[in-house]
């Protein structure tokens, strides 16, 4: 029996709008009125690949500070909570997937194994889909708090959650081997 794959990365996501290209009746410049706040949410998210039917999920995780070494030990917790059997996490080699809560974990599970990608190399990571999916979803759009951006970042997550091809499409459109069948 072989053991899921995971492949998880962090994003923020900040009260002051992201601007994309967008249409607008001629002679009229679109503009977005905001107050430019620096509140943000930090996310950690991974796709995860089963390892017999290949059937794919998102697992994600928001908090209200940066993402350091207990945040990313509560997601691996939260992954041998959802997911059976042996789990391999293939993420960067950032400081939070390095320290101590990690690492011990790590020991005191055997079912989970840390891979690293390589460094400066985030075209490998399928999840770096997941954010420029995540965040062109939400571009032009404008969150007038926090509970409101969180509440369309689980909006947005939950949307590409749900439709498996975008999931596949991350994998795939990553500078991966092919691998999927």
């Amino acid at each position: 029996m072989g053991a899921h794959l995971v492949f998880a990365d962090e994003s923020g996501f900040q009260l002051t709008p992201s601007i994309a290209a967008t249409w607008a009746p001629v002679g009229q410049t679109p503009t977005v009125h905001h107050v430019d706040r620096r509140d943000r949410i930090s996310v950690i998210s991974g796709i995860s690949v089963s390892p017999r039917r290949q059937r794919l999920n998102l697992h994600f995780q928001l908090y209200t500070e940066n993402i350091r070494q207990r945040q990313a030990r509560d997601f691996l917790r939260q992954l041998l909570r959802q997911i059976r059997g042996h789990i391999v996490v293939l993420w960067d080699g950032g400081n939070p997937h390095r320290g101590k809560l990690v690492r011990e974990l790590c020991a005191r599970t055997k079912r989970l194994h840390l891979q690293r990608f390589p460094a400066y190399a985030p075209e490998f990571n399928p999840d770096e889909g997941v954010w420029k999916l995540a965040k062109q979803r939400l571009a032009n759009g404008q969150a007038h708090d926090l509970p409101e951006l969180m509440v369309a970042v689980i909006d947005s997550l939950e949307t590409i959650r749900a439709n498996r091809r975008n999931l596949r499409g991350c994998i795939t459109h990553s500078a991966l081997p092919p691998f999927l069948r």
